[in-house]
């Protein structure tokens, strides 16, 4: 099994993309996506003829959702994914909290005063900015300092209330959930699970339950029982001792190419997996992954992690500075700078590429 090219393909980097970005953001479950700009060419480097404007667009528009869901962190969803996914996650998310309420001294009471309080800023359709918001509980004496109100606005949209709306300005907004995207779609946990399996595996396969356990924050138990309710669905392959899972019916083979791919950092490519060692040689791994949280934009060719990459602003053009860990064939280049025109196309502006090797 060619665990790297099947990997392009499922996750539709190579082959055939999706045609609307709501169908990408759909097909792999949940797009990570703390880093807004990342995010969104996560999604367009998936989606035919993409542009930054068009994924933009579905988010104005209520056809995709960016919230806190998986692990805890924003992603965006698509709408009608995003009433089950909250109740299939968030009790987990609650319950490991605790504590950290706790420590920011923020008792029940308070958090269900705070919670009233954004919840009858935002009603009838209002979309306030994180500024407006925490004006509303300074205003009733409740302190957002020490990432209180941070915390705060995660707890509302764990319990339902409220979701990230459109971009004002440039500046995220927050919506109350329900009115932004109405429930169309009811869950019960076991389904829940069973459909967040079959996405997680269609999508990212060949992955492990491991893997599975990490991408959903799910416990070890509920991922094994979703994987178990789908397995009639997934093809099981060993490698290496460890049992990989895939769909059964997945894309032609013949889709994976030797072509070359600017991800952004957080890329569903790398973070959607606990173990990274198919794409991702280990002498690479802290260049990558630093720590802190961060995972570096990331140059993949063949499948595998072949250097980093940067955007600046050069003469109101995007310059692309390539950082690379090896030496590249004529034909590796050219479809480095074949990627590069692409991002290009997706923010709408020349790209200038800058190569540098780090050997």
């Amino acid at each position: 099994m060619d665990l790297p090219h099947s990997r392009l393909l499922n996750q539709r980097l190579a082959g055939t993309p999706s045609p609307q970005p709501v169908q990408t953001v759909a097909w792999l479950g949940a797009v990570q996506a703390q880093d807004y700009r990342a995010a969104l060419w996560t999604v367009g480097a998936r989606t035919q003829a993409a542009t930054e404007e068009t994924i933009e667009q579905a988010l104005a528009t209520g056809k995709i959702v960016r919230t806190w869901l998986l692990r805890g962190t924003l992603h965006f969803v698509a709408a009608a994914d995003v009433h089950w996914l909250r109740g299939l996650l968030a009790p987990r998310l609650l319950a490991r909290s605790t504590r950290r309420f706790q420590q920011l001294d923020l008792d029940e009471s308070v958090v269900a005063r705070a919670l009233a309080l954004l919840v009858e800023a935002l009603r009838g359709g209002q979309h306030l900015t994180r500024a407006a918001l925490y004006q509303v509980l300074e205003q009733a004496h409740i302190s957002t300092a020490h990432q209180r109100g941070y915390h705060l606005l995660w707890r509302a949209a764990q319990e339902g209330l409220l979701c990230l709306g459109p971009r004002s300005d440039k500046q995220e907004t927050f919506t109350l959930l329900d009115e932004w995207v109405p429930p169309t779609r009811i869950l019960i946990r076991d389904e829940a699970l069973a459909e967040l399996a079959a996405r997680y595996f269609t999508s990212h396969g060949p992955a492990t339950l491991a893997d599975f356990v990490w991408w959903s924050g799910l416990a070890t138990a509920e991922a094994r029982a979703g994987l178990e309710m789908v397995q009639p669905q997934l093809v099981r392959e060993l490698v290496q001792g460890r049992d990989y899972w895939l769909p059964a019916c997945g894309p032609d083979q013949d889709g994976a190419s030797s072509s070359a791919y600017l991800l952004p950092a957080f890329d569903e490519y790398l973070v959607g997996y606990k173990e990274r060692h198919a794409v991702l040689a280990p002498s690479l791994a802290k260049q990558i992954n630093p720590g802190g949280g961060l995972l570096a934009p990331t140059i993949v060719v063949d499948g595998q992690v072949v250097g980093v990459w940067k955007r600046t602003l050069k003469r109101k053009a995007p310059l692309v500075r390539a950082t690379l860990f090896t030496r590249l064939t004529p034909a590796a280049a050219q479809a480095v700078e074949t990627a590069a025109a692409r991002y290009g196309q997706f923010v709408g502006l020349p790209v200038e590429l800058s190569c540098t090797q780090e050997l």
